[in-house]
């Protein structure tokens, strides 16, 4: 099972949040067929909207990242709750470009230039939303530089995924870490000298190391302290009943011209990729309802 490491370091003066998403990212594969870069693309995206959901505080808060670029992926959007139910999808999945000379999948060529949006409905009048443009297109700089601006919290994220040979997902997660206020120069220095000497996270899970040992491996030094474990998995909350909702709310008017132009409507789920089919009988059963 998929879970967040919640955790505290330097008496307090640190936050971590450590993410193993391996499964949660290969269900998302499974449900969009994406290709290789997408899922890299999609999986990291996951993973940050794992990362920050498990920040928010009720249990009824949302949280979507909006991705829009210019490049051939199109875009991507994920939401997450504060149970850590993720759900996304990318606006072009199969896109196909040229490995980077290094040999891993492109990112940023997928994405190109645009912009990454923040979005946190927290039960007030109006949501709150934070936007900067994509320094790297590789989404953990992005956000990372999403923090620094529209939350002032100086953090550092690693976001990765690694594709297998067979395009299932053979290992995904990250981590977000922020320096609080009350962090002194030597914890700030230590961290800092710490993240430009790590592998990738992928590389870490790969050789056995769990979310614990990444915890112990970077702040080790600093006392961590595991507040909680919380578990992620990819759900949509999508339901026939929902939908039917959907159709109701347009009117009587409209679903009367459906019923004679089309006799038929099909919604689609972009979530979950799930299609709901009504026929004329029952969009008529609908429509006497209203």
């Amino acid at each position: 099972m998929d879970y967040i490491l919640r955790a505290t370091a330097g008496n307090g003066s640190v936050r971590v949040f450590i993410a193993n998403t391996k499964e949660t990212v290969n269900t998302s594969f499974l449900t969009h067929k994406t290709s290789p870069v997408m899922t890299a693309a999609l999986g990291r995206t996951l993973t940050g909207g794992a990362l920050m959901g498990c920040m928010l505080k009720d249990d009824k808060d949302i949280l979507t990242i909006n991705i829009k670029c210019d490049g051939p992926g199109g875009g991507i959007i994920v939401t997450a709750n504060n149970k850590v139910e993720v759900k996304g999808y990318c606006f072009n999945p199969m896109v196909d470009i040229p490995l980077k000379p290094s040999g891993k999948l492109d990112v940023s060529g997928a994405l190109g230039k645009g912009s990454i949006t923040v979005i946190k409905d927290l039960g007030l009048k109006e949501p709150y939303v934070g936007q900067v443009p994509l320094v790297s297109g590789e989404i953990a700089e992005d956000l990372t530089y999403y923090f620094a601006v529209s939350e002032q919290i100086p953090s550092a994220v690693a976001l990765g995924v690694l594709v297998d040979r067979d395009y299932t997902v053979k290992q995904a997660g990250g981590f977000v870490i922020q320096v609080l206020p009350n962090a002194d120069e030597e914890t700030v220095s230590a961290i800092e000298n710490k993240m430009s000497e790590i592998k990738s996270v992928t590389s870490m899970f790969e050789s056995g190391m769990t979310a614990e040992d990444i915890l112990q491996y970077i702040l080790g030094n600093f006392n961590p302290k595991i507040l909680d474990k919380i578990n992620v998995s990819f759900k949509c909350g999508c339901s026939r009943e929902k939908v039917e909702k959907a159709l109701l709310s347009i009117g009587k008017e409209e679903l009367d011209d459906i019923i004679k132009t089309d006799k038929k409507a099909t919604l689609h789920c972009h979530f979950c990729n799930t299609d709901y089919e009504f026929n004329e009988e029952y969009l008529k059963k609908l429509m006497a309802s209203l």
